[in-house]
């Protein structure tokens, strides 16, 4: 059973980081291994929450101890998304480089967590430096959402053609493949938001109705779902076009329960198979 090492935030309440990761990943079939870097009452974007950001010894320490099981050449992906303090940026890039050299199929996943259109930075100092210098270049997959795919790659995306020229950017960064998870351009419906998915041979858009709510964690549950299925070896568009479905289909319950946290649980059944299907076309 292919496994996940996921190295990220955690809330007590809600769902972002690996609290609204595992349970979608585990809903595929996969096992997974969570490794938190804070633990938070809640998101931040409540405007107050309390609880700690591990320091960084006390994670790596936790993934030694893992290591020392035996498992690592049982780890197929590693995926890691907020840090909380920069000082984690070498705790993590030293675990997928210590999962591969145990199991050199495996890929690693870097969600570079950083800002978001309308709020910026939200991040501590360093840590945008960290992702850009050193894990965006580690990994085999990146998720940034449009804020920080043009703070990668100092190109500002307005349009398919601009967002094209980015991804493309980025993947001279290193990664061999880049998952836009939320793309607006002047050049598309209104009424829609996309995930662009782009490759050195090919790029793929999936196209969704844009739903009129604010959540947390949406971004989290897209970069672990797409991972998953990538690492279940399923191509491209395919990864693209499940994951788009089902994230389509969180946000559906979400705004039916009227609430501001992902409704992962309630629907689960759609993370592992969506009714409504979104299908990737590949523009290039």
């Amino acid at each position: 059973m292919p496994a996940i090492l996921s190295i990220q935030s955690s809330v007590a309440y809600g769902h972002v980081g690996n609290s609204a990761a595992v349970f979608p990943l585990q809903r595929l079939g996969l096992e997974v291994w969570p490794v938190i870097t804070v633990h938070f009452s809640n998101h931040t974007g409540y405007g107050a929450w309390r609880g700690p950001v591990l320091m960084a010894e006390d994670v790596a320490a936790v993934i030694t101890g893992i290591e020392e099981r035996g498992v690592f050449p049982d780890c197929t992906g590693v995926l890691s998304g907020y840090m909380g303090d920069a000082s984690l940026g070498g705790v993590i890039l030293q675990a997928q480089r210590r999962v591969k050299a145990a199991n050199p199929a495996a890929l690693y996943c870097c969600d570079p967590v950083m800002g978001d259109v309308g709020r910026g930075f939200f991040v501590r100092p360093g840590i945008p430096e960290i992702m850009r210098n050193h894990a965006v270049p580690a990994a085999d997959m990146i998720t940034p959402n449009q804020f920080e795919l043009e703070y990668l790659t100092g190109r500002e995306i307005t349009d398919l053609g601009s967002a094209l020229a980015a991804a493309r950017s980025a993947l001279d960064l290193g990664p061999r493949v880049v998952v836009v998870t939320s793309l607006t351009r002047s050049d598309a419906a209104p009424d829609t938001i996309e995930m662009l998915a782009v490759s050195r041979d090919e790029a793929q858009l999936v196209t969704t109705p844009r739903l009129d709510l604010a959540v947390n964690g949406a971004g989290d549950m897209t970069a672990a779902l797409v991972f998953a299925h990538w690492v279940m070896g399923r191509d491209l568009a395919t990864a693209l076009s499940r994951t788009a479905s089902a994230v389509y289909a969180v946000l559906q319950a979400t705004r039916r329960a009227g609430v501001r946290e992902i409704q992962i649980v309630a629907a689960q059944d759609a993370i592992a198979a969506p009714e409504t299907e979104f299908t990737a076309q590949r523009i290039a």
